[in-house]
């Protein structure tokens, strides 16, 4: 199996940060730890060579060229493909993606 060089944006990373943290306010420790890791296994997963990605359907997004992939229906990975690399931009609710 071919892998492509993951790059995370800070951005990114504080997102998944924010989210855990949330989770874990609630007093759900572990599972904000296993979110956390289920979010960066996702990530690592896109990096797979054999598998190319379909555009974002928010018009700006499309334009942009960039690409989704939701992520247990309530998240939504933004990043931009290339053969030897993919560049994860965002990490965002899905319910703020307007199109």
């Amino acid at each position: 199996m071919g892998k492509r060089k993951v790059v995370i944006q800070e951005s990114v990373a504080v997102s998944i940060a924010k989210i855990a943290w949330y989770i874990e306010s609630k007093g759900l420790i572990a599972t904000a730890e296993k979110f956390s890791d289920d979010a960066y296994d996702f990530i690592s997963h896109l990096a797979d060579n054999r598998v190319t990605h379909s555009l974002c359907k928010e018009p700006l997004r499309k334009l942009l060229g960039q690409k989704c992939v939701v992520f247990r229906k309530k998240y939504t990975v933004v990043f931009f493909e290339s053969d030897k690399e993919i560049t994860i931009c965002e990490f965002i609710p899905s319910k703020l993606i307007i199109w």
